[in-house]
Protein backbone atom coordinates (compact mmCIF):
# COMPACT_ATOMS: atom_id res chain seq x y z
CA UNK A 1 0.00 0.00 0.00
CA UNK A 2 1.23 3.47 -0.80
CA UNK A 3 0.36 6.49 1.29
CA UNK A 4 -0.36 9.78 -0.43
CA UNK A 5 -0.93 13.06 1.38
CA UNK A 6 -4.39 14.48 0.74
CA UNK A 7 -2.79 17.75 -0.44
CA UNK A 8 -0.95 15.95 -3.27
CA UNK A 9 -4.05 13.95 -4.24
CA UNK A 10 -6.09 17.17 -4.34
CA UNK A 11 -3.44 18.90 -6.49
CA UNK A 12 -3.44 16.05 -9.01
CA UNK A 13 -7.24 15.87 -9.15
CA UNK A 14 -7.53 19.65 -9.58
CA UNK A 15 -4.93 19.51 -12.37
CA UNK A 16 -6.97 16.81 -14.16
CA UNK A 17 -10.19 18.78 -13.74
CA UNK A 18 -8.61 21.95 -15.21
CA UNK A 19 -7.85 20.02 -18.42
CA UNK A 20 -10.75 17.56 -18.77
CA UNK A 21 -10.23 16.95 -22.50
CA UNK A 22 -6.53 16.04 -22.40
CA UNK A 23 -4.23 13.81 -20.43
CA UNK A 24 -2.38 15.70 -17.72
CA UNK A 25 0.92 14.47 -16.32
CA UNK A 26 3.54 15.10 -13.68
CA UNK A 27 5.88 13.71 -11.07
CA UNK A 28 5.78 13.23 -7.31
CA UNK A 29 8.94 13.64 -5.26
CA UNK A 30 9.55 11.90 -1.93
CA UNK A 31 11.93 12.27 0.95
CA UNK A 32 12.79 9.09 2.90
CA UNK A 33 10.07 7.30 0.92
CA UNK A 34 7.36 9.77 1.94
CA UNK A 35 5.72 11.78 -0.88
CA UNK A 36 6.36 15.50 -0.38
CA UNK A 37 5.56 17.45 -3.55
CA UNK A 38 3.81 17.12 -6.89
CA UNK A 39 5.42 18.60 -9.97
CA UNK A 40 2.93 19.16 -12.79
CA UNK A 41 4.47 18.91 -16.25
CA UNK A 42 2.82 20.05 -19.48
CA UNK A 43 1.68 17.36 -21.90
CA UNK A 44 3.50 18.05 -25.18
CA UNK A 45 2.14 15.04 -27.09
CA UNK A 46 0.64 15.65 -30.55
CA UNK A 47 -2.43 13.66 -29.41
CA UNK A 48 -3.00 14.95 -25.85
CA UNK A 49 -6.59 13.63 -25.71
CA UNK A 50 -5.34 10.04 -25.64
CA UNK A 51 -1.59 10.11 -24.89
CA UNK A 52 0.90 11.98 -22.79
CA UNK A 53 4.48 13.01 -23.35
CA UNK A 54 6.05 15.13 -20.66
CA UNK A 55 7.51 18.40 -21.87
CA UNK A 56 11.24 17.55 -21.79
CA UNK A 57 12.42 20.87 -20.33
CA UNK A 58 9.78 20.88 -17.62
CA UNK A 59 10.50 17.24 -16.77
CA UNK A 60 14.22 18.01 -16.38
CA UNK A 61 13.37 21.08 -14.28
CA UNK A 62 11.10 19.00 -12.03
CA UNK A 63 13.81 16.35 -11.56
CA UNK A 64 16.34 19.10 -10.74
CA UNK A 65 13.97 20.64 -8.16
CA UNK A 66 13.54 17.21 -6.57
CA UNK A 67 17.31 16.71 -6.31
CA UNK A 68 17.77 20.22 -4.86
CA UNK A 69 15.10 19.44 -2.25
CA UNK A 70 16.69 16.11 -1.34
CA UNK A 71 13.82 14.17 -2.93
CA UNK A 72 13.78 11.14 -5.16
CA UNK A 73 11.23 10.18 -7.81
CA UNK A 74 8.28 8.55 -6.07
CA UNK A 75 5.61 8.46 -8.76
CA UNK A 76 4.68 9.42 -12.29
CA UNK A 77 1.06 10.42 -12.75
CA UNK A 78 -1.26 11.08 -15.66
CA UNK A 79 -4.96 11.15 -16.40
CA UNK A 80 -7.34 9.29 -18.67
CA UNK A 81 -10.08 11.77 -19.58
CA UNK A 82 -12.24 9.22 -21.41
CA UNK A 83 -11.04 5.85 -20.11
CA UNK A 84 -10.78 4.02 -16.81
CA UNK A 85 -7.81 4.40 -14.47
CA UNK A 86 -6.16 1.28 -15.87
CA UNK A 87 -2.83 1.27 -17.76
CA UNK A 88 -3.21 1.29 -21.52
CA UNK A 89 -0.94 -0.63 -23.89
CA UNK A 90 0.86 2.67 -24.55
CA UNK A 91 1.27 3.30 -20.80
CA UNK A 92 2.92 -0.09 -20.41
CA UNK A 93 5.18 0.41 -23.45
CA UNK A 94 6.37 3.79 -22.15
CA UNK A 95 6.88 2.78 -18.51
CA UNK A 96 10.62 3.15 -17.99
CA UNK A 97 11.05 3.63 -14.23
CA UNK A 98 10.53 0.33 -12.36
CA UNK A 99 11.38 2.03 -9.06
CA UNK A 100 8.51 4.52 -9.46
CA UNK A 101 4.83 4.14 -8.74
CA UNK A 102 2.46 4.98 -11.61
CA UNK A 103 -0.74 6.83 -10.75
CA UNK A 104 -3.64 7.13 -13.17
CA UNK A 105 -6.62 9.41 -12.66
CA UNK A 106 -9.82 8.80 -14.60
CA UNK A 107 -12.38 11.48 -15.36
CA UNK A 108 -14.54 8.86 -17.06
CA UNK A 109 -16.78 8.31 -14.04
CA UNK A 110 -20.03 10.08 -13.25
CA UNK A 111 -19.43 12.58 -10.45
CA UNK A 112 -16.50 10.65 -8.94
CA UNK A 113 -12.82 10.88 -9.75
CA UNK A 114 -11.00 7.57 -9.79
CA UNK A 115 -7.28 7.23 -8.94
CA UNK A 116 -5.35 3.98 -9.07
CA UNK A 117 -1.71 3.09 -8.46
CA UNK A 118 0.48 0.57 -10.26
CA UNK A 119 4.06 -0.69 -10.16
CA UNK A 120 6.03 -2.11 -13.06
CA UNK A 121 7.05 -5.70 -12.32
CA UNK A 122 8.33 -8.18 -14.88
CA UNK A 123 7.01 -6.17 -17.81
CA UNK A 124 3.51 -5.98 -16.31
CA UNK A 125 1.73 -3.35 -14.25
CA UNK A 126 0.63 -4.66 -10.84
CA UNK A 127 -2.09 -2.82 -8.95
CA UNK A 128 -1.26 -1.18 -5.61
CA UNK A 129 -3.61 0.08 -2.91
CA UNK A 130 -3.64 3.80 -2.12
CA UNK A 131 -4.25 5.25 1.33
CA UNK A 132 -4.91 8.98 1.43
CA UNK A 133 -3.44 10.48 4.60
CA UNK A 134 -3.78 13.89 6.26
Amino acid sequence: MIQLPRTIVNQILAHAQRFPEQEICGLIGASAGQPQHSYPVDNSDAQPRSRFTMDPKQQIDAMRKMRESGEELFAIYHSHPHASAMPSVTDLEQAAYPEAHYLIVSLNTEGVLEMRAFRLKGGEMESEDIEVVA
